[in-house]
């Protein structure tokens, strides 16, 4: 198998590929466009056809020529509002990964679980993203958060988009205990801080 961080230093957004060597088979998980001559050296390099285009979360407003250029990569694509199904198994080689719908953040949020690896977007970057500053459904994103990530094995790892603090990579365990809006909150508190800290924000 082959791992690999793409990060964006001068926006905490990060992408990731995922590789099954002996296949070939090949999958990338938020890609930008802005990273298109280090992708297509990667694939390159290591002899990878790229099979799925994944994407945890679409923003309103998002550039069009984006998804153009990244359609050129020539792979099936998966994101929210698309046919596939919470549950779906998405295979690449000899490997797969499972969707899990955890809407929230977005309306259509997904994440991607692959072995002990959560993929979850901006899922528990509560107020860390630029582009949503408030989740599109406050409701939603508790039970995503604490009904299907925080239910997962303590030694599940999750991977976000935008890092919060440098940090790309933490544990369910970790998130359970110490995340700043859901660690020790109840649904009525994580909601009404969500009311009242986005309350001087200006609407979506």
């Amino acid at each position: 198998m082959y791992f690999r961080f793409l990060p964006d230093e001068s926006s905490g957004a990060t992408s990731y590929l995922l590789a099954d060597l002996d296949s070939g088979a090949a999958v990338l998980i938020d890609p930008r466009s802005s990273d298109m001559p280090v992708l297509a050296a990667m694939l390159l390099e290591y002899r990878l056809h790229l099979q799925w285009l994944l994407r945890t979360h679409q923003h309103e407003g998002a550039q069009p020529e984006e998804e153009q250029a990244l359609a050129a990569l020539g792979a099936s694509m998966v994101a929210p509002g698309s046919a596939s199904c919470d549950g779906e198994l998405l295979g690449f080689g000899n490997e797969h990964l499972r969707i899990i719908a955890t809407p929230g953040h977005t309306d259509g949020c997904l994440s991607f679980m692959w072995r002990d690896r959560l993929f979850c977007g901006d899922l528990l970057s509560v107020g860390a993203c630029p582009h949503q500053p408030r989740p599109a459904s406050p409701e939603a994103l508790w039970d995503s958060v604490t009904r299907k990530v925080f239910t997962l094995p303590n030694e599940t790892l999750l991977f976000c988009n935008h890092a919060r603090h440098a940090r790309m990579v933490s544990s369910v365990l970790e998130q359970r205990c110490c995340h700043p809006w859901f660690a020790g909150a109840s649904r009525d508190e994580f909601l009404s801080r969500i009311a009242h800290d986005t309350a001087e924000l200006p609407p979506r």
